[in-house]
């Protein structure tokens, strides 16, 4: 009876999240009529507690997307380089984090560089050179969704590196984060931490979840297996890795929503922004010619008003 009411209470929240998870998608809330009977009977004062958490984390998030607008605005008036690194275990939140401070900057001045596994001929070049291509000119903002760290982490524990290409990353990297500190780009690396209950959690909400099932790779499955292993490479990592041109920042991330907060604030601490001037924008009246005639474009070329 234990085992039924323990799965029982991990399917509501597998579906607590899938809905949530949705509901901030569209940034709204989803009618009442949307669940089952149980879910609508939850508790009155549990669901105004859920729904003021709601509102007060949408406030905060929109307040400092605001303060990224403006961070975006100086870097391109100032020529600012920023490198931001996210690290973490998969299923971590690190894609999360990037999508709420992407979501209202121009695509133009803040990118993701998100690489894939190198290929035949990236695995023979020095082993920095593949991201060196997407650090950013002056007035860019790089995040890397994963970076050169893959080294010390997945290529460690999955053992698609060598012991001598372990110890030469990390002769290397640590004179390439300061090279890079040198020439004006201003690099900062979070790791956010979770944990292995956590993981397990939402590996099962993937699962579960038809649009989120694409991230579960087999990768990911076998990560899960090595906890542990992954475990040790991370503390080796940030024990040898954190320098003070380049310090780690770590992201307690089990709660996803306070940790894209925190992280979001905390990236804001770290560049020294101002707020940008800018001319006042008159719009300009269209030009009218009175020889102008606008033709209807062909039936053919319209797609089908289906709503």
């Amino acid at each position: 009876m234990e085992t039924d009411n323990n799965e029982a209470e991990l399917f509501n929240r597998i579906r607590a999240e899938m809905e949530d998870s949705f509901n901030e998608e569209l940034e709204l809330e989803l009618d009442d009529e949307y669940g089952t009977e149980a879910h609508k009977a939850a508790d009155k004062d549990e669901k105004e507690a859920r729904q003021i958490a709601r509102r007060t984390y949408f406030r905060e998030l929109f307040r400092m997307q605001v303060e990224l607008v403006r961070l975006q605005d100086w870097v391109v008036h100032t020529g600012h380089k920023i490198v931001v690194l996210f690290e973490g275990r998969d299923s971590a939140g690190k894609g999360g984090v990037i999508k709420r401070i992407t979501q209202r900057l121009n695509p133009r001045v803040c990118r993701v560089a998100a690489l894939p596994a190198p290929n035949s001929r990236e695995k023979t070049q020095w082993y920095f050179q593949r991201y060196v291509a997407h650090l950013p000119a002056a007035g860019e903002i790089v995040l890397f969704d994963r970076s050169w760290y893959n080294r010390a982490g997945v290529e460690r524990v999955m053992g698609f590196c060598t012991d001598e290409e372990y110890e030469e990353f990390f002769r290397t990297v640590t004179e390439f984060e300061k090279m890079l500190v040198r020439s004006n780009i201003q690099l900062v690396k979070y790791w956010f931490s979770i944990t292995d209950a956590e993981q397990e959690f939402r590996f099962r909400c993937r699962v579960n979840d038809p649009l989120k099932q694409w991230k579960l790779s087999p990768m990911d499955l076998e990560s899960r297996r090595r906890w542990e292993d992954y475990t040790k490479a991370k503390e080796i990592m940030l024990s040898r890795t954190s320098i003070p041109e380049a310090p780690w920042h770590v992201v307690r991330a089990v709660d996803k929503k306070k940790a894209r907060l925190n992280c979001i604030h905390h990236l804001l601490e770290q560049v020294p922004y101002q707020i940008v001037e800018k001319e006042h924008i008159e719009l300009p009246p269209r030009v009218h010619h009175e020889d102008y005639v606008r033709h209807p474009l062909p039936e053919e070329f319209m797609i089908p008003e289906v709503y």
